[in-house]
């Protein structure tokens, strides 16, 4: 298992939030970034709104081993097959987390509109206190989290090029995390968010 210690840079401590980041993780975030723009085949799903289907702030796309479905704000995804450099990322990822991942969530955040609100990634289909392996790409953007009784003042972190963010223990539990906008211009940042799936039943997963 790496040495967790590399990555506890510039994280503020507070109560229930097990955070980490490794800046600068990905060495060569340069030549990963245009090939995943490129690569992969992006779509924009929709939520309901108060009544209203609504196209989400974002482009997206579901990988992972067979079978492994996810279902959020009432969407099921079916897993796309592991591409070959995905398959690589999740590897270099996992065993920099000492974590073994079996599917991600690819976004692309296209310009300062796209972004993504207030959630925790705490679905039934991932388990007790699950990791999070969240590797960025491209612009920095300001990511935000919250305790949910509101107990601890909002942490605050920019993420840039080739970070990665590990999330784990009680951070989904009480703690919700969320990306804003910016009026600011700012160009594509991609977010693999990988995870392991341990119930794929796809009957589960919140509405």
């Amino acid at each position: 298992m790496a040495d967790r210690a590399l990555f506890y840079e510039e994280v503020p401590a507070a109560s229930g939030l097990e955070l980490a980041v490794r800046r600068g993780f990905l060495a060569d975030a340069d030549l990963q970034f245009p090939a995943l723009l490129e690569e992969t085949p992006w779509t924009q799903g929709a939520i309901v709104v108060l009544g209203r289907k609504r196209p989400i702030p974002r482009l997206e796309a579901w990988y992972g081993d067979p079978g492994r479905n996810y279902t959020y704000s009432g969407r099921r995804l079916e897993p796309l097959q592991w591409t070959p450099r995905l398959a690589e990322l999740r590897d270099r990822c996992a065993a920099a987390v000492g974590e073994a991942f079996d599917s991600v969530l690819v976004n692309c955040y296209r310009n300062g509109d796209d972004a993504v609100g207030w959630h925790s990634d705490d679905e039934p289909e991932l388990g007790h206190q699950p990791v999070i392996a969240s590797l960025s790409l491209g612009a920095t953007r300001r990511f935000r989290l919250r305790r949910r009784d509101g107990h601890h003042d909002p942490v605050t972190l920019d993420l840039e090029h080739g970070d990665l963010l590990v999330m784990r223990g009680t951070t989904q539990e009480l703690w919700e995390h969320c990306l804003t906008r910016t009026t600011r211009p700012v160009g594509e940042r991609l977010n693999l968010t990988f995870r392991r799936i341990v119930d794929p039943s796809p009957t589960r997963g919140r509405g």
